[in-house]
């Protein structure tokens, strides 16, 4: 008896490849550095559980396409344009995250993440919850939350003290500076490094980062040559699919304990506190200062936290103030006048009536 076909999924900004016993994942979205747009998450799960639910499937490979990027997590701008806009919208975003992550978590196979480039924030959290990752040496990974405004509890607060530890992990969760690949192995992010840069055709080990930067600009005979990277994957998954797969399947549940009890345990509560975050001026300011590819004003944000009058959660102060002329109430503090009819407002107007009727004057 054969298992009931699933309904056929139209992969648009995934690449899904099956061939001698590996399914191969690729995030397709190399002008965005492969961060991954709702859709994307849709497309993830579904092409994970494909895998999951194939015999002729014993190992699956998770890379991103092209050489400059993994994954770099959620869009910012589709984070910008749409999630600032609508911030309950986030809290089913997060549930397709969540059913992202659990779906390589799940899926009963090992996952190599082949880190052919930059894993940053939400594409960390992804390769950290692959089984094994091989690392090419032009690439890094690392965080970015807490610099556009959010917080990466999406698997990095979860999962970095497991895998380096309490105090390296608040280095990399508070800091956001970029942890290189042999540092990266020295720490346990990731298996293996490889050669990724070529001069002349000839590959350079520990290059510099000036080789790098010459490299991935294509100059003075550098150049970028990811076959090394190849070469290292295939080498585990040949490795791989010579293991019995029961064994296999179950040994990764065991080993997930730890990743799985911390996910449980603070994914319900990260989804909910997010979503109502998406509504303060952090995120609005930190996303769109990416957008606009400008530093945020994060100074800014603090000197208004200290003020006596001032506010870090609302852009343009609390909503305190009510028009007497039209009635209309939750007018921002730092408003002069009426956004609804134009009266100029008094500097102690109160969006809320003291008398204890609170229904709308008009």
């Amino acid at each position: 008896m054969t298992f009931e076909q699933l309904p056929a999924v139209e992969y648009t900004e995934v690449r899904y490849t099956k061939a001698d016993w590996v399914a191969r994942i690729t995030i397709d979205r190399p002008e965005a550095y492969n961060a991954y747009s709702t859709r994307t998450l849709i497309e993830l799960a579904a092409a994970f559980r494909e895998a999951s639910f194939d015999d002729e499937v014993a190992v699956i490979v998770f890379t991103g396409s092209g050489q400059s990027a993994f994954c770099t997590g959620g869009d910012v701008k589709e984070y910008e344009r749409v999630y600032t806009k609508s911030p309950h919208d986030y809290w089913k975003y997060m549930g397709l995250f969540s059913a992202y992550i659990e779906s390589i978590l799940n899926c009963g196979k090992p996952v190599i993440g082949r880190l052919n480039g930059m894993a940053v924030g939400g594409g960390n959290e992804s390769h950290l919850a692959c089984d094994l990752s091989v690392i090419a040496e032009h690439a890094y990974v690392g965080q970015v939350g807490t610099k556009v405004g959010s917080v990466a509890a999406g698997g990095a607060t979860q999962w970095l003290p497991i895998f380096v530890g309490d105090r390296r992990a608040r280095w990399m969760l508070m800091l956001n500076r970029p942890v290189l690949p042999y540092q990266a192995l020295e720490w346990g992010l990731v298996n293996e490094v490889v050669p990724s840069v070529t001069k002349d055709g000839e590959f350079i080990v520990h290059a510099t980062p000036e080789q790098i930067t010459k490299a991935k600009k294509g100059q003075d005979g550098y150049s970028i040559d990811l076959s090394r990277l190849d070469e290292a994957v295939d080498s585990i998954v040949k490795d791989l699919i010579d293991q019995f797969p029961e064994c296999t399947r179950y040994t990764k549940q065991q080993v997930n304990f730890w990743k799985d009890l911390a996910w449980h345990q603070t994914v319900g509560h990260a989804r909910d506190w997010l979503s109502i975050h998406y509504s303060s001026f952090e995120p609005i300011e930190g996303m769109n200062a990416f957008v606009e590819k400008r530093k945020p004003g994060i100074k800014m944000l603090r000197e208004s936290a200290a003020s006596p009058d001032g506010s870090s959660e609302f852009p343009w102060g609390s909503y305190a103030k009510s028009c007497p002329e039209c009635g209309a109430r939750f007018i921002p503090s730092q408003f002069g006048y009426c956004g609804q009819c134009g009266k100029a407002l008094e500097e102690d107007s109160s969006a809320f009536d003291t008398s204890g009727d609170n229904t709308a004057k008009g």
